[in-house]
């Protein structure tokens, strides 16, 4: 597990832009059984979710129209119990962090892995995420 002094900084990030923690697997359950749209960021220490992850998710909320219901975030290696539930529901993808989910009525509508993450400018996280929206968030 990561200390949380170097956690807590990448954690804020997101919720200060409005993004509510999902931390035990309590919370996982009961947001995921709400009637509308939930983005969960699949937060981590990598480079690739400071660099692009993060910033990507948070054009993309500050720039759609529909956005989410509701803007969620776990972090891995860290809400480890959290993870493990949630990644129940991201089955049959595989452990992936960063990640970014979108459900709707508690079903996976929109996932983007990591491998599509890596290399990848914020701009183009954002758009896919945008899109994804516009299908999804209405």
């Amino acid at each position: 597990m990561y200390p949380e002094e170097i956690v807590l900084p990448m954690k804020e990030e997101l919720t200060e832009n409005g993004f509510t923690e999902l931390l035990t697997p309590a919370d996982v359950e009961a947001q995921l059984s709400k009637e509308g749209t939930t983005l969960v960021m699949i937060n981590s220490v990598c480079g690739c979710s400071a660099g692009t992850a993060r910033p990507g998710v948070l054009l993309a909320v500050a720039n759609a129209n529909p956005k989410p219901d509701f803007l969620t975030t776990s972090f891995a290696g860290f809400d480890v119990q959290a993870i493990q539930t949630l990644r129940q529901h991201l089955l049959p993808y595989p452990p992936s962090s960063p990640a970014i989910a979108l459900f709707k009525n508690g079903q996976l509508v929109h996932f983007i892995e990591r491998h599509q993450i890596e290399g990848r400018p914020a701009q183009v996280i954002a758009r896919n995420l945008i899109s994804a929206f516009e299908e999804h968030c209405n």
